[in-house]
């Protein structure tokens, strides 16, 4: 029976996870809302237990969480829903410790800490939220750390930067990558000349396949950093560098968010946040790597190079095309 479960493991992350835990030879569940999409991502993997469940049902969570040892809860909300995450973390909770869970490892963000005082920040950065948004991922930690606290199950923080990669779509350089590959205009946020990190999604799940067999993990919050302290027009140059097409982009800041989001919700959820790349977070990840080890980070320029493989190999016509055109 699978004793590692991956809760909303049908995102970029989780999959990342999913494929390094498979790596090692290990089975694991994944659980999600739509059976569709799980058996999309995981189908093809004999080691992966798919489950799918009813966040909202206390029985359907418990269910799900049935036999599990170790919980990797990646579960995401609408963008317009972050009021949504400490309740589902207070259900997911619930319903965990009722089935007998015994470690849950929650994949975080950095904004929790709002602006930031120092830079880079490490784990005992005061957690200050001035956005709404920040404020639920605070209160979402809280309840997990607050359950550790009171014995009732051991739980741990893995805080990420934006990220990239093969297929990310949710990405700020996704439209920069999709323009190098295939033409176009490259939407983005700027500014684009401010100090940023990105971390490659790939990389994400050896790492946290490794703090999952480490106890010591247990009880604090952690750092996993990106490649190092780039921009993103250090990153279009690469992109520029790589495809040999000169990108055109079309850059919106604070102010453009503002009147296209007076049409797009998802784009307006965006402006409370766009301080992160005026104000960068830049974090330290030295403490994670001391627990357990060095940790293997791709260079933007390989994550980029494998990016625009992957659009590449997109269009390339299928079997089917190939026999009809033959």
């Amino acid at each position: 029976m699978s004793k590692i479960a991956l809760f909303g493991a049908a995102g970029a992350i989780g999959q990342s996870i999913a494929n390094a835990i498979s790596a090692q030879g290990r089975h694991y569940r994944v659980v999600g809302r739509n059976q569709d999409s799980l058996r999309k991502a995981f189908g093809a993997d004999p080691l992966a237990e798919i489950t799918t469940w009813d966040p909202d049902s206390p029985a359907s969570i418990e269910a799900a969480a049935q036999g599990i040892t170790t919980l990797v809860y990646l579960v995401g909300v609408n963008y317009t829903q972050f009021e949504l995450h400490p309740e589902l973390m207070r259900k997911t909770l619930a319903g965990a410790i009722s089935a007998g869970v015994r470690n849950i490892l929650l994949i975080g963000t950095v904004y929790p800490y709002g602006v930031p005082q120092t830079l880079p920040i490490r784990e005992d950065h005061p957690r200050l939220p001035h956005t709404f948004k920040g404020r639920m991922r605070k209160a979402q930690e809280d309840l997990l750390m607050q359950a550790h606290a009171a014995g009732q199950v051991r739980a741990a923080v893995l805080r990420l930067p934006d990220f990239y990669g093969p297929g990310v779509e949710a990405s700020f350089l996704h439209g920069a990558l999709k323009a190098a590959a295939q033409g176009g205009v490259a939407d983005m946020i700027g500014p684009l000349d401010r100090p940023h990190e990105f971390v490659f999604v790939p990389d994400v799940g050896p790492v946290v396949a490794k703090m999952l067999d480490t106890p010591e993990v247990f009880g604090r919050i952690w750092h996993l950093a990106g490649a190092g302290v780039t921009t993103q027009r250090e990153l279009v140059a690469e992109m520029e560098r790589q495809s040999g097409r000169k990108l055109k982009t079309r850059v919106a800041g604070k102010t453009m968010l503002r009147l296209i989001g007076m049409f797009n919700p998802w784009m307006r959820e965006l402006v409370e946040m766009h301080y992160l790349l005026t104000q960068p977070v830049i974090m330290d990840d030295s403490a994670l790597q001391e627990l357990i080890g060095p940790i293997a980070k791709t260079s933007y320029a390989d994550g980029i190079r494998q990016a625009l493989r992957r659009f590449a190999e997109q269009e390339l016509p299928s079997p089917q095309k190939i026999t009809a055109l033959s």
